[in-house]
């Protein structure tokens, strides 16, 4: 008997208007995963050569009359900007979940060197604060590991505790410990500032997670009364508060450096009086290489400039955002949001203080401020940031080559589908 094949009717259905077949749908997701990932590399890179041609121009004068040299402080700007570089390289290669597991022995090397540096034998006091250790030629800054340690440990506890951010005193407690020590010992160097930007980003990092914003605000308003407590109670720390709201009333005192800064900002106008050309620069600004680099910026490239530099933060904010999201599991997920919190707070309370809205903290420009425990701490981070950007990577590769997604687990928990189904998930899992 002749066989003859049976012949079935494709099964049809409307395509909806703008539908795209899910193989063109991944290989979007995958170019923009890629663009993203282009936008973090790009302007942190620009920042930081922006940095170093700014800590020339800056620091010039200053180096010159104590040193004899005007390279001095750039040149050293170089080698840290080499040594971020190859740190930064080497994080962006690592799995980004072996922090989850490397954070309690970093914890405790941290925790040593913010002790040592407080012994007078071992750490060396600049302007009335004992925060760096002497290492031949240069020298570590102890408080800026121990931001990076803080946003590890507390995207590892909060990705290990996920399924009880209803019972604060499982989040508190563990934080409390983490976080209380370190804090006590920086401001006992004394550094206000750095504790500001420690607390602030574990503040956000649970706001992130999916904490109850009733109990979060009560851990906020017991921390600013703290704040203000600390601030009234020290001296220097009451004149700086006070000369932030009023620095036109001792402009040749208690608000010179203020007022110094904002003559900065506004010599420069539109385009500014050219690179090296700053006259703030000759002694006049306080700190110009330093914490109030942008100041100089602005007189030297003026108002264009500026507007070029805080467009690069904003550039790389959104892309640290975009990798959080797109995270593969919750540790990801709050390890790069905590790097990204850190580094972009950082920037808005220097500019802040810059600018005259914020007090004076003494906290650096991230990327762009001389220093280099600094840089090379900022650049291992946004290779940190890289890494988990480059395992978003790996799912999307998968599916396009035929096989099968396999899920990351690094942080013990499912990758949530955003920042904000977190906080949705965790509001409907408290009922």
């Amino acid at each position: 008997m002749r066989s003859e094949a049976v012949m079935t009717a494709p099964r049809l259905r409307v395509v909806k208007p703008g539908e795209v077949s899910p193989e063109i749908a991944r290989a979007r997701e995958e170019r923009s995963a890629r663009r993203v990932m282009a936008t973090l590399v790009v302007s942190a890179a620009a920042l930081t050569v922006i940095g170093l041609v700014m800590v020339l121009s800056a620091s010039s004068v200053n180096a010159y009359a104590q040193y004899g040299s005007s390279f001095l402080f750039f040149k050293k700007q170089v080698i840290y900007a080499g040594v971020g570089l190859v740190a930064g390289l080497a994080t962006s290669r690592m799995r980004y979940g072996t922090w989850q597991r490397v954070w309690p022995p970093l914890l405790g090397m941290t925790v040593v060197l913010l002790v040592l540096v407080l012994r007078p034998s071992t750490g060396a006091v600049v302007g009335g604060s004992a925060r760096w250790i002497p290492l031949g030629p240069f020298s570590l800054q102890p408080s800026e590991v121990a931001k990076f340690v803080v946003v590890v440990a507390t995207a590892a506890i909060l990705a290990r505790n996920f399924r009880f951010l209803s019972d604060p005193m499982r989040l508190v407690a563990p934080l409390a410990l983490i976080v209380g020590p370190l804090s006590v010992l920086i401001l006992l160097q004394p550094d206000l500032g750095t504790t500001m930007v420690i607390l602030a980003t574990v503040a956000l990092l649970l706001f992130v997670a999916g904490v109850r914003l009733r109990v979060l605000l009560t851990w906020i308003t017991l921390a600013l009364g703290a704040g203000m407590g600390l601030i009234m109670s020290a001296g220097y720390r009451r004149v700086r508060f006070f000369s932030f709201l009023h620095p036109w009333s001792d402009p040749q005192n208690t608000g010179y450096q203020i007022v110094q800064s904002l003559i900065a900002l506004g010599s420069g106008h539109l385009v500014g009086v050219g690179l090296g050309a700053s006259r703030q620069a000759w002694g006049f600004l306080p700190n110009a290489h330093t914490d109030f680099i942008f100041a100089i910026m602005g007189e030297e490239v003026g108002l264009v400039g500026e507007v070029v530099v805080l467009a690069l933060f904003g550039a790389f904010v959104y892309a640290g955002v975009r990798i959080a999201m797109k995270a593969p599991d919750t540790f990801g997920r709050l390890l790069a949001a905590g790097i990204t919190v850190w580094i972009g707070f950082q920037a808005l309370v220097n500019l802040g203080a810059v600018t005259g809205v914020l007090p004076i903290t003494g906290v650096p420009l991230p990327f762009v401020s001389y220093g280099g425990s600094s840089l090379i701490v900022t650049l291992a981070a946004v290779g940190v940031l890289a890494s988990v950007g480059r395992a978003s990577l790996w799912p999307a590769r998968r599916r396009r080559s035929g096989g099968t997604a396999r899920p990351e687990r690094r942080g013990g928990a499912r990758r949530p589908a955003s920042l904000g189904s977190s906080r949705v998930a965790a509001t409907r899992g408290r009922g």
